[in-house]
């Protein structure tokens, strides 16, 4: 068995997937019964990848912030890769909130990643590649220890481990 196995680790989240969440979300905004004529919106850029929650106040801004999450959760995106920025003020005495999807691994979370890795002692090697991290090593069981490893550890976004050969 000389040939070497890999798996890539990535950082995704199905953009279709938010998309849906924010139009149940907004769906639920223009419903419920405290929040229906209180002129809060939620705004969703997807070549940004941004969400925007403006409301007249901060404690609206907060509860379509909690609907945004529920509505996400519900559908299987895991709540780590929204990283919701702090409230600030908007126009007319309004209030406004950000949250940025967080989509691939940056250089410096892919290295400490791979220093990680490296610390286990397991004969297993990762590469930074663009965006992912490539993780080889002869053994299968080898590659098994280290995704256990790796679920063990938060390096604040969640993580997948695809195209297992």
């Amino acid at each position: 068995m000389a040939k070497e196995s890999s798996f890539d680790v990535v950082s995704e989240i199905d953009l279709m997937e938010v998309d849906n969440a924010i139009q149940q979300a907004q769906k639920e905004l223009s419903q419920r019964y405290d929040l229906k004529g209180s002129g809060a919106r939620i705004e969703y850029a997807k070549k940004e990848g941004v969400i925007t929650v403006t409301a007249p106040s901060e404690f609206v801004v907060g509860q379509v912030s909690d609907i945004v999450n529920s509505k996400c959760a519900k559908r299987g995106i895991d709540l780590g890769a929204i990283r919701w920025q702090a409230t600030e003020p908007a126009a007319a005495g309004a209030a406004r909130r950000r949250a940025v999807l967080v989509q691939g691994i940056d250089q410096e979370t892919a290295k400490k990643i791979a220093k990680d890795i490296r610390g286990t002692k397991l004969k297993a090697k990762a590469t930074v590649e663009g965006d992912k991290l490539r993780v080889s090593s002869a053994s299968r069981d080898t590659l098994q220890q280290v995704i256990a490893f790796l679920r063990e550890q938060d390096y604040g976004q969640p993580l997948q481990y695809v195209n297992y050969r």
